[in-house]
């Protein structure tokens, strides 16, 4: 190991993974519009600057920190086991291929499995989001931005993972359709990004009143997660239970909010529940 490997306070790795993200984010830019270079799945792939990026990040992060790395597209260390890093070099692939802003990279540092800092970085918007859960507020650039308040739902955008009609996973679609539904009836807008890190963020600057993530990809929630946390908002799944990488979906949302949008879950579940025993 070298000396920069004794580092052990999660503010001065952030510091350190900040600089990483900084000397790839040029890479970033000039790549908007990549093609796909790997399929992965149905309407799912990755492009030759995930891969590139991914490699430079998790590279830079073992040489400079000692930590080891796990990356959505080349997967590597546990997450759940002691210090580990997790990157996705590009979040929001689609968008980027496709030209829109709305993307960006998001590195977190676990411990146990255990988001401690988050950093998430929006090349394309000019915004760089770093937290150290526990210790001192989010920053956007040099800019240090005012832990989230107690807000109403009514008062609140919400950002929704993608509908997915006909998905039978964890959510399956006629849930996912009625919650955008009665959110649509009770929140000031519902937006569809496309962007799990740009929802998060977003909804640790205040931005956003809260997030609703379907999807359970470590590299596409923790960074956000610690974001969140680290704001004073409210982080579990989508039954309520406190988020861990090892969850199965995701709801981010500053006080008050949170609780709301729980109570409509909860009816949605019943509803689908009755509908499907009729």
């Amino acid at each position: 190991m070298t000396g920069a490997a004794r580092v052990t306070s999660p503010r001065e790795l952030a510091r350190i993974a900040a600089g990483v993200l900084d000397s790839v984010a040029p890479r970033f830019v000039a790549g908007l519009g990549a093609p796909s270079a790997h399929e992965k799945g149905s309407r799912d792939f990755a492009t030759e600057v995930d891969l590139d990026i991914e490699r430079t990040v998790s590279r830079e992060l073992e040489a400079r920190t000692g930590i080891p790395v796990h990356g959505e597209e080349y997967g590597g260390a546990d997450p759940v086991d002691g210090r580990v890093w997790v990157v996705d070099p590009i979040d929001g692939t689609l968008n980027y291929s496709a030209g829109l802003p709305t993307c960006g990279i998001l590195l977190a540092l676990l411990d146990d499995g255990v988001p401690v800092a988050g950093l998430s970085w929006f090349p394309l918007l000019g915004r760089r989001y770093v937290a150290v859960v526990g210790d001192g507020p989010v920053t956007d650039g040099e800019a240090s931005l005012p832990p989230l308040e107690p807000v109403s739902l009514g008062a609140s955008m919400v950002a929704s993972g993608p509908l997915s009609p006909d998905s039978r996973g964890v959510t399956p679609g006629p849930v996912r359709v009625a919650l955008f539904t009665e959110l649509s009836r009770s929140a000031l807008r519902v937006r569809i990004h496309g962007s799990t890190g740009f929802d998060l963020a977003y909804t640790a600057a205040g931005v956003l009143g809260a997030a609703v993530v379907f999807g359970h990809n470590v590299w596409d929630n923790a960074a956000g997660v610690a974001l969140v946390r680290a704001a004073g908002g409210v982080v579990t799944d989508l039954t309520g239970s406190p988020w861990t990488a090892a969850s199965s979906s995701l709801l981010a949302a500053a006080p008050g909010v949170h609780g709301e949008i729980l109570d409509i879950l909860d009816a949605v579940r019943d509803q689908n529940h009755r509908d499907q025993n009729r």
